[in-house]
């Protein structure tokens, strides 16, 4: 939730250090992709290209201040283009076998790479790259009207969401913000479904 309020407040998304990331095979893949490389920053942003699972509320925001915002990929990407260091792509998720099968492996693919395990997350990275300049963070400026909608958690109260989305529309810039309470755990239209049951009488 904070985060979110920092990048409607400031109109910056931010890139971050993936060495605390919980997937440590990921952030070894980042940390020798920059010893290889021989850079003093590597950072990351990832996003998932595809509608909200309960998968992803569960590891990426899990609890009730969990958000979910959604952009108009065309123009967010075309927005990091513009800087150096930037390299973007979907992530590849592979098998360990078929990587052990490989002789060499090209080193720009590392930051890319996933186990399989992990595609229902349907990733896409944003890498940034500082061959001088060791950062732990850096910003980028977004455009309000990139965002299409914001979801909040579905573990979130009623009464919660309904605060939290008066604030959001309060910040400068948001007011015509879709803000949507998701209801992936308690949908009322998918419950109603058991009034049309029937039972069979053998």
């Amino acid at each position: 939730m904070a985060a979110a309020i920092h990048l409607l407040q400031t109109k910056r998304i931010t890139l971050l250090n993936p060495a605390t990331w919980d997937d440590k095979n990921d952030a070894y893949f980042m940390a020798e992709y920059k010893r290889i490389l021989g850079v003093e920053t590597v950072l990351a942003l990832c996003f998932a290209e595809t509608n909200e699972t309960y998968h992803h509320w569960r590891v990426f925001s899990h609890g009730s201040d969990g958000v979910c915002i959604e952009f108009d990929k065309a123009l967010l990407l075309k927005s990091f283009e513009k800087s150096s260091g930037i390299k973007q792509g979907a992530v590849d998720y592979k098998l360990v076998k078929s990587l052990a099968q490989r002789s060499a492996i090209d080193v720009e693919q590392l930051p890319f790479l996933k186990r399989k395990p992990y595609a229902p997350e349907c990733e896409y990275r944003v890498i940034y790259i500082d061959k001088s300049k060791p950062l732990e963070f850096k910003d980028f400026p977004i455009d309000i009207a990139w965002i299409r909608r914001i979801t909040l958690s579905p573990w979130m109260s009623q009464a919660l969401a309904k605060s939290v989305q008066k604030t959001m529309l309060s910040i400068e810039g948001c007011l015509n913000l879709r803000i949507s309470h998701s209801t992936l755990i308690s949908n009322d239209e998918w419950k109603s479904v058991t009034a049309r049951a029937t039972s069979s009488k053998v």
